[in-house]
């Protein structure tokens, strides 16, 4: 049994004999950093009880050494951290975890068999008070600190609610008038056939009806949109003779790479247009916020970023920390500094940000409304990520690029709140395991992976790739081995540009297998580029009008058993990559660059919105060995948890 599960089983057993010896510490809003943090509750005499804050009681679990178990257990209430609370090899054998309470469900908690969690919310930041009228609609408050230039943030949340950011257009884009023709050779090919020059990486020419010469340039900030992520940059200089902006900081690709031409203008009192956006006006050191109808700015609770991380976990490779859990608690409200974030927004730290672990992980977090990752591990072993619920983030939403990575039984939705090429969920190195995961509403990607021998199995994908172009809801690429099976993907729609898929094999994926999913209204269901030796076996692909499969610069692909509905047309691009075809099931208007092995026919096909596929009487299906495809499992396995997909809903606060 690993560490990982002596952890978990002990703590499931939280009343019992399995944590009697291990030492706890306790951190309550009602306790004081001068007690002893052994007792959940201030004595009568008020003389002991719990710590005040997470990091006396880590400061006291250290002393026990990093051979010995011991548990932080958090008391209900709200915690508010500038700086992250830092973990490491010190730290070894450590759990932090809410506290449990036996008995019903109480507002806010989460229940998990029959054990109820107390209400724990960390934040990454502070709330913000004072707020006075500004105008006639708008409010504000000085913050001294964003007037010196020693505070900056990108997210606000009131109320609960991830805030809008002012914008300009209010809605849509601006187009910028910069042309980059230089070829992209893809990232195989070394990128850019020559180097940007850092002139092309920092300027932009706007067209003069969209911006005008009064722009506060030490506020704005500009997302210049590529083909697969985007650039979020300063303002340094704006010409109004030559219409010329001169960017704070580079760019990832020069505005107009890949034919884009899309940019936003953000935070400046131009763009507010409706209630409930604000603006950080650098220039006057004050934030600046449209109440919603009702909401009475003297009783609101405002809340800004003030930390990149709350939780950090950090080691050596020489000496990583170990059989590190967090859990059973909330984490919201994160900062992000200016600058691009690079393909999948990666760039950015995690609510819980993992380096250079063994064994560790976290489990039942709630994490929501942060400014970057929800969760990130890196250059790990063994990280696991359970049971969590991840929503309105910023960027990512679980990146565990790590050595026998275990992600599974979360629930990630609408992430990419600032930077669309955010990945919902996101493996690497070698080994990991994606599975009975519930994925949608994303910018960009739900899953992708890179590195080998990793397996996705029975995730629930739906409305992927809703602003951004070459993606899919599973995209590998630089990658050896990977088995894609028994997913379930549907309603993502043609996105134009390099497009967007349901299955995606990208650059030097070889020996992969996609065996047995269901692709249900994605009008791309298999996307191949620049790949070989894979296999695409016994799939379900199903299209409300035309399909399109695509082998670009592939090789050596098999295609069998599967089957293909479209009432359209079926194309496929680069058949010739397709080398062993054979018993693969079409039914269509017409068949544009037919493969091996295709056999027209009606499969009959039943239980579709279910996922659980089967095939009506005298289906020529059974007969070419095309087995059902039950995906009715894939997502989150627990129905009412997974029924968070339906929701929609944020976590409320009241006060």
């Amino acid at each position: 049994m690993s560490a990982w599960q002596v952890t978990l089983v002990s703590t499931v057993l939280c009343s019992g004999a399995a944590l009697a010896d291990v030492a706890t510490f306790y951190v309550s809003p009602a306790g004081n950093d001068g007690w002893s943090g052994k007792l959940p509750e201030p004595n009568a005499e008020k003389t002991d009880g719990p710590f005040a804050t997470l990091s006396a009681a880590r400061d006291a679990a250290r002393k026990l050494g990093p051979g010995e178990p011991k548990r932080i257990v958090v008391r209900q209430g709200e915690y508010f951290l500038d700086e992250p609370l830092t973990l490491g090899p010190e730290d070894s054998n450590l759990t932090v975890e809410g506290a449990v309470q036996m008995g019903a469900t109480v507002y806010g908690g989460r229940t998990v068999g029959e054990v109820t969690y107390e209400p724990v919310t960390l934040y990454g930041g502070r709330p913000v008070t004072g707020w006075k009228l500004d105008g006639e609609k708008l409010w504000s408050a000085q913050l001294p600190e964003v007037a010196t230039g020693t505070w900056d943030f990108r997210m606000l949340v009131v109320n609960g609610r991830f805030c809008k950011r002012a914008r300009l257009p209010a809605q849509g884009y601006f187009t910028h008038l910069t042309d980059f023709k230089v070829p992209w050779m893809s990232t195989t090919g070394g990128g850019w056939q020559r180097k940007p020059t850092e002139d092309e990486l920092t300027t932009m020419h706007y067209r003069p009806e969209d911006l005008g010469p009064g722009l506060d340039l030490k506020s704005a900030e500009i997302t210049v949109y590529h083909m697969w992520d985007e650039s979020v940059v300063g303002v340094k200089s704006l010409d109004p003779a030559t219409q010329i902006i001169r960017f704070a900081n580079p760019a990832g690709h020069p505005p107009g790479a890949f034919g884009v031409h899309n940019y936003v203008v953000w935070n400046v009192r131009e763009g507010m247009t409706e209630p409930g956006q604000w603006y950080l006006d650098r220039t006057a050191g004050k934030v600046v916020y449209w109440p919603l109808p009702g909401e009475d700015m003297a009783k609101a609770k405002a809340i800004a970023p003030k930390a990149f991380s709350v939780i950090k976990i950090a080691g050596t490779k020489e000496n990583p920390a170990r059989n590190i859990r967090i859990a059973n608690l909330t984490l919201a409200v994160t900062n992000t500094p200016l600058k691009a974030g690079g393909f999948g927004a990666s760039t950015f730290d995690g609510a819980v940000y993992a380096w250079q672990t063994e064994d560790s992980g976290v489990e039942g977090l709630t994490i929501y409304n942060v400014g970057g990752q929800a969760i990130k591990a890196d250059q790990s072993k063994g990280f696991a990520v359970r049971n969590c619920h991840v929503h309105d983030t910023g960027a990512c939403g679980i990146m565990a690029r790590s050595d026998g990575a275990v992600v599974e039984q979360n629930v990630v939705h609408n992430i990419g709140v600032t930077y669309p090429s955010a990945i919902a969920v996101w493996g690497g190195a070698k080994g990991d395991v994606i599975r009975h995961n519930t994925i949608h509403d994303c910018p960009y990607t739900a899953i992708a992976c890179g590195g080998e021998d990793h397996l996705i199995e029975s995730n629930l994908i739906h409305h992927a790739m809703q602003e951004l172009k070459d993606g899919a809801g599973i995209y590998i690429t630089f990658c050896k081995r990977i088995t894609v099976r028994g997913n379930f993907i549907r309603d993502i729609a043609e996105v134009g540009g390099y497009g967007s898929s349901a299955y995606y094999l990208d650059e030097q994926a070889e020996d992969c297998l996609v065996e047995g999913n269901l692709s249900l209204r994605v009008p791309r269901p298999s996307h191949n580029h620049m790949a070989k030796n894979n296999t695409i076996r016994n799939n379900v692909f199903v299209c409300e009008e035309s399909a399109v499969l695509t082998f670009p610069k592939c090789e050596g692909f098999t295609f069998e058993r599967n089957v293909i509905v479209a009432p359209g047309k079926v194309t496929f691009s680069n058949p010739g990559a397709i080398t062993q075809g054979s018993s693969n099931l079409i039914h269509t208007g017409a068949i544009e660059g037919e493969p091996l092995g295709v056999v027209p026919g009606d499969p009959l096909l039943t239980g579709l919105e279910e996922g659980k596929v089967g095939f009506g009487e005298g289906s020529p299906a059974p007969g070419l060995g095309i087995a059902p495809i039950d995906v009715s499992a894939a997502g989150r396995s627990d129905k009412e948890l997974a029924d968070i997909d339906l929701i929609q809903s944020h976590v409320e606060v009241s006060f």
